[in-house]
């Protein structure tokens, strides 16, 4: 049974000229071979749209099948001076010849490395990998010291796209990846483009990144600057326990080896802890005078001036 070629082309037995040739050229750049280099079926359902063109836009042609149906070339032949068609076999129909930046638009010899056709017969056009994408991301400061997954929405030629990746470890602010084969789609067979993505990271409430090294201020009493004490200290790797010698003032930086930033090929940064004295709050004025003379006393027995290195 043939197939009807009002129905090949989407349109009903009323479609005028211009919504037949309008169906056409939509059907056509779904199908046609330059797009669909290596799919037999979509190569010979473009031949059936090709047919079904060249009847329906030709108004006798569209007369006589609309009377006799697919036979209808028999009857032309028969009648004297009707269709005769050519290239069933093997090809497009005659007079069928596309001229590609008609139907396509005049940026299809652009596109796809082409003019216009010479001959009805398809050819193979030459490949070209599809364009790189830009895209930007800000991701929060534990995700990139930890890694892990997160998502990157952008644009891809006007289509809102949503793709999950894998934050690597210790990932740096101003970081650029580079993930394969999510830019534009290649022509002719050619690779896909890549999505080139931009990572800022936001800052955190209170660790700082110095390269590999985490920095923070540390908070310690006054009772434990002048005693000595071991203070826990929250980390991306587990709460540790720092010790605070006896007589520290603030400014002193305390190391921690290995607690700083870390990659997924073994090197570690370490932590620094910048120790910041905090007076205690009191209202009771007896005990602030207390602890006023008590210090004022000990200054006296250390003459030493706590500025005497600053020059100019």
């Amino acid at each position: 049974m043939s197939d009807d070629h009002y129905q090949i082309l989407g349109v009903s037995r009323t479609a005028t000229s211009e919504d037949i040739q309008k169906s056409y050229r939509e059907m056509a750049r779904k199908y046609h071979p330059d797009l669909h280099p290596d799919d037999d079926a979509a190569k010979e359902q473009f031949k059936k749209v090709q047919t079904a063109f060249d009847v329906l836009n030709d108004p006798s042609k569209r007369e006589m099948y609309d009377r006799y149906g697919s036979s209808f070339e028999g009857v032309g032949a028969g009648g004297g001076g009707g269709w005769s068609p050519q290239g069933h076999q093997g090809g497009f129909q005659s007079g069928g010849e596309v001229d590609l930046e008609s139907l396509f638009g005049g940026g299809f010899a652009d596109l796809f490395g082409g003019g216009k056709r010479r001959s009805s017969r398809p050819r193979r056009s030459p490949s070209a990998p599809g364009e790189d994408i830009t895209a930007n991301i800000r991701i929060p400061f534990q995700l990139a010291i930890d890694g892990g997954k997160t998502e990157v929405r952008f644009d891809r030629d006007g289509t809102n796209e949503t793709l999950s990746i894998t934050i690597p470890q210790g990932l740096p602010d101003g970081s650029r990846m580079r993930l394969r084969g999510q830019g534009r789609p290649g022509v002719g067979g050619g690779v896909a483009g890549d999505l080139l993505l931009g990572v800022g990271v936001e800052p955190h409430s209170v660790y700082r990144r110095e390269g590999d090294v985490l920095a923070v201020s540390l908070p310690i009493t006054l009772s434990e600057a002048l005693e000595g004490a071991k203070v826990d200290l929250p980390t991306p790797w587990g709460i540790i326990s720092l010790r605070i010698p006896a007589g520290t003032s603030s400014g002193k930086k305390l190391r921690a080896a290995g607690m700083g930033v870390r990659h997924a090929n073994g090197s570690k940064g370490d932590l620094i802890a910048e120790v910041q004295i905090v007076l205690p709050e009191t209202d009771d004025e007896a005990v602030s005078q207390a602890l006023l003379e008590a210090v004022k006393a000990a200054e006296a027995s250390s003459p030493k001036d706590p500025r005497a290195a600053i020059k100019w």
